[in-house]
């Protein structure tokens, strides 16, 4: 059921050009301010002049490669300032970039480049030896070579219009394999100007935290440099407290899971008190931690809400006060929202509600997916044929018009502000020797502690260990969609109708979430493996840790992570992010990247030379 909300918020037509495009947009705001500082990346600063140049030589060498209009180009680095010029560039050379994470597993990436067809992959030097072979049917250029080529490449001015394609993003398939939506110049360009409205384009400085293989970046980067932001990439070095303290950060984008780990830890909770911004969105915001958020920061709250596939955030709600549940607010400039039943026609208010949405953020389509796209991608009769996207999501109205968002009316499964299909990880398993069928859910038996959870039914003779599943698992698909727990079953409970029951799954036990030493592939070798291993041992209560065992499946908690945070720091002598210990959740993963004893000295004079610098 569509409301009537205030012109300036829903339905309204705003008065900027269709045929915009992020990149000349960018270059506008370069010509207004071009001595302001655009971009810190580490130690690394960037005029708003000095990007605009880079990008505009790189997209030259681009459309000297012959780039044309649409061409789909892979972007696969780290988080530096050279990640930023690349996104430019592709967008100035009227490209779309096909965003690489270079953390994901080789077999999620080769997909994305097979399935997408780029015919180009930037990458750096540093980057390249993590990309998969098949990044070899591609053309592969290490963006080093083209900037320090020598060859003459004057800035070019930005090409494309509005309805030409920004970017593909890979988001988590049901069918078992990942899709990418089509997002176009004017979707994004539409977001922008509703983020103006709904949140206000006083430039400050933006702490940008999230993988540009999730849309959220799009905020971050773009909407910000846009504006006249000046944009912190976060990057592995340092802390959010370090960044917010040292970078004088305004403004932060952030889910409801990145937030709670903050709180954990002293110095970052108190850091958050100094912001004026902070948007929360990627899943559900708990009433409890907007009220603990609320002890140190007195400054502007939003819960924003939106798929990929209507571009960023498609609700934004400003949080006052908090009772039981936070409401997603109220569509952005030219968006709007249906609540339908079964047979797509509006419920009443009150009432429970499929959730669509429409306008001008409503992307193309999903690459090469026509049958996808004509399922998801609908025309409405009863709304007199818009062209709407269907969610999944249930919400309904709230007496104020805002929107009380309520879950999934399918198996979507949000996860620490991911998004996770689990017929994708159920048809990794399914090809698993002696695995005859999976069932992928989301638990919550601790409050506030979700986790993923699989059922298969097993051939025992032939059937894969949980170690092989998970090691399975884990070369194929990212950390987060690796379940916490497998559950072997003889056969899986089924409704009268013959369907999986996933409510009767939901009720029974989970194994002992302390597996055994022999299933995890050995114990530690190195001295800062045996370190973390010692102080999970330690704090777990546990006679020995496992080089690949999750630090929550043992039994891990928010006070268990603050003790070990603590604790780490001190027995390595450097400072860690808390975020690496919800990031890198094994022995393994942590030791690795925090480097070894010879990084991490390196890490703790950076630091040490960083906070001297402060002190100055």
């Amino acid at each position: 059921m569509s409301r009537d909300l205030p012109e300036e918020i829903h339905g309204a037509i705003d008065d900027s050009p269709r045929a915009a495009t992020i990149a000349g947009l960018f270059m506008r705001q370069a010509m207004r301010t071009p001595e302001a500082v655009a971009l810190i990346a580490q130690d690394r600063r960037l005029t708003y002049c000095a990007l605009d140049e880079r990008s505009g030589e790189l997209a030259a060498h681009l459309l000297d490669l012959g780039a044309e209009p649409e061409t789909l180009i892979g972007v696969a680095m780290e988080r530096t300032e050279t990640l930023a010029v690349t996104l430019l560039a592709v967008l100035k050379a009227g490209c779309a970039y096909v965003p690489l994470d270079p953390s994901y597993p080789k077999d999620r990436l080769s997909w994305i480049i097979q399935d997408s067809t780029m015919p180009l992959l930037l990458t750096t030097a540093a980057t390249r030896g993590k990309l998969p072979p098949e990044a070899a049917h591609c053309k592969v250029i290490e963006v080093e070579s083209l900037e320090e080529s020598g060859a003459d490449a004057q800035s070019v001015a930005p090409r494309g219009k509005g309805e030409d394609l920004a970017y593909v993003i890979y988001t988590s398939g049901s069918t078992g394999k990942p899709k990418g939506v089509m997002v176009e110049h004017r979707n994004v360009v539409n977001f922008f100007a509703g983020m103006d409205l709904a949140i206000g384009s006083e430039p400050g400085t933006w702490l940008a935290v999230t993988s540009t293989s999730f849309d959220i970046s799009v905020l971050e980067l773009f909407w910000t440099l846009t504006r006249g932001f000046t944009v912190v990439l976060h990057g592995e070095e340092d802390s959010v407290a370090d960044e917010i303290e040292r970078c004088g950060v305004t403004h932060l984008q952030m889910t409801p899971s990145l937030a709670r780990m903050l709180t954990f830890d002293a110095r970052a909770f108190a850091a958050l008190g100094s912001l004026k911004q902070i948007l929360l969105g990627g899943e559900a915001v708990p009433a409890a931690l907007v009220r603990h958020l609320r002890q140190v920061f007195s400054g502007e709250l939003y819960n924003m809400y939106g798929p990929t596939e209507t571009t960023v955030w498609s609700t934004v709600g400003r949080i006052e006060d908090v009772d039981a549940t936070v409401p997603i607010g109220r569509p952005i400039l030219n968006t709007q929202v249906f609540l339908l039943d079964g047979e797509q026609k509006p419920v009443a208010e009150g009432e429970i509600g499929e959730l669509y949405i429409g306008g001008d953020g409503v992307a193309r389509g999903y690459w090469n997916r026509p049958d996808l796209t004509a399922e998801r991608f609908v025309t409405v009769p009863s709304l007199g044929g818009a062209r709407l996207y269907r969610t999944g999501d249930l919400a309904r109205f709230l007496p104020d018009g805002t929107i009380d968002f309520l879950g999934r009316a399918d198996y979507q499964i949000k996860l620490r502000g991911h998004r996770i299909e689990p017929g994708e990880i159920e048809a990794e398993l399914e090809k698993c020797p002696g695995i005859h069928r999976a069932v992928v859910v989301s638990r919550e038996d601790r409050e506030g502690d979700q986790r993923l959870a699989a059922y298969v039914l097993a051939d025992a003779a032939k059937g894969a260990t949980e170690a092989e599943l998970r090691s399975t698992l884990g070369s194929k698909l990212p950390e987060f969609m690796v379940p916490s727990s497998f559950v072997f079953l003889r056969e899986l409970p089924l409704t009268d109708n013959g369907k999986i029951d996933r409510k009767a799954l939901l009720k029974m036990p989970l194994p002992s979430l302390s597996p055994a030493v022999e299933h995890v592939n050995g114990g530690p070798t190195t001295e800062i493996e045996r370190t973390i291993a010692r102080l999970w041992q330690e704090a777990l209560s546990l006679p020995s840790v496992g080089l690949h065992e999750n630090f929550f499946d043992l039994g891990a908690h928010s006070l268990t992570v603050a003790e070990v945070h603590g604790r780490l720091q001190e027995a390595l002598g450097r400072e860690i992010d808390l975020v690496d210990l919800f990031q890198f959740s094994t022995v393994s993963t942590l030791a690795a990247h925090l480097g070894g004893a010879q990084a991490d000295g390196r890490a703790s004079d950076r630091a040490q030379r960083r906070r001297m610098a402060m002190q100055r």
